[in-house]
Parts: C-alpha cells; structure tokens; sequence
C-alpha cells in the first residue's frame, strides 16, 4: 500500500495530477478540494493516497488533508458509492460540512453535489451516521502536506462551499485572488467582493 507520496508536482489538469518521486512519476486523480490546494508546478508537494487495485487497472487517489483520505474510504463503503462519486463529494463539499450534514441528517446539500441523487444522499446519511465519530476521532502521523499559503486556500474553499458557491465558481474566484502572502480571512472577502461585482 502506498500511504504517501512527497516530490515534484509535476502536472496538474483535474481531476489528474502528476507527482515526481526520484524520478518516477506517480498519476494520481484528486479531489478538486485538494487541487485548490496544491502548489505551483515544479513545487514540492507531500500527498496522502489510496490505491484501489481492481481487475484491470491500479488506481492511485491523492488528498491533501488526512481527513478527506479517511472520508474518501469510509465512503467506498457505502453501497452504490464508487471513486467517481467519493470524489464528486470531497469536491463539491468540505469534510466538515459533509459531517455536520450527517449529523444534522440534512440531505440537502449532498443533493446539490453534482452525481449524487436523493436516494444516494438519503443511503449516505444512514449508512454514514455510525461512522461520522470514528472518522472524528482518527488520525495517522504524517508529514505537512501543504504550506500555510496552500492552507489558508484550502480552508477559504470550506468557507466558501458552506456559503453555497458552487464548485466551478470557487474555483475561479480563488484563482482571480490568489496570494501567498493573504490569509483565510483576507481570501474570502476578495473572493466575496469579486463575486459582488
């Protein structure tokens, strides 16, 4: 099992990035939550993964956060839930938002994930209620995965989901504000001010 990979970001074009370890390139497919993240291309990078080995193929996934790695195979298990759809969901919604869903038993806003209907979001919220608390209380020593710039993206991200952007949306305003130097804070209020016109 490959827990990790740190190197060179050598491609990103989502949902597929490319991470250079000595010279050996690793394809992996990310959530977009994790693209947002991610450094310039040629940066080091550190990613947690999972691989899925099936009959004909090895796939490799990429998160940036330890969190939307366990969330990303607690629902794997969830029947009628594949990679595809997994992904779909880490992108469209943040690991908390997606907890607090399942606590509150609110499908809503899993519906408005692209990919996943009523039935599946209403299967999510039964099948998921058990597992919210272990996924809380896990965690695994590992290496920091993205610098503070990349965080502070990351968190406006969540923030900005929770507000009701739409992915596609965050993704562009994130881009037209980016700055390492700007803090959570400071990205949302330009992207919220960018969003007003």
């Amino acid at each position: 099992m490959i827990g990790w990979l740190r190197g060179r970001l050598a491609a990103k074009h989502p949902p597929v990035l490319v991470v250079d370890v000595n010279g050996v390139g690793y394809e992996c497919e990310a959530p977009m939550s994790t693209f947002y993240a991610l450094p310039q291309i040629g940066a080091d990078v550190t990613l947690r993964t999972h691989l899925m080995v099936r009959e004909d193929a090895h796939a490799l996934y990429a998160f940036g956060t330890d969190e939307e790695r366990r969330l990303f195979r607690s629902l794997l298990k969830v029947g009628g839930v594949g990679p595809k759809i997994a992904l779909g969901i880490l992108s469209g919604i943040s690991v908390d938002a997606f907890m607090i869903c399942i606590e509150a038993q609110n499908p809503d806003p899993l519906v408005r994930v692209p990919g996943v209907g009523r039935k599946t979001a209403e299967r999510l919220l039964i099948e998921m209620r058990d597992r919210v608390k272990e996924l809380a209380g896990a965690g695994a020593a590992l290496p920091p995965a993205i610098g503070r710039a990349a965080a502070a993206q990351h968190e406006a991200y969540s923030a900005l989901v929770a507000l009701g952007y739409r992915p596609v949306e965050i993704t562009r305003l994130l881009r037209t504000v980016a700055d390492e130097d700007a803090s959570t804070e400071e990205l949302i209020r330009r992207a919220l001010k960018v969003a007003g016109g």
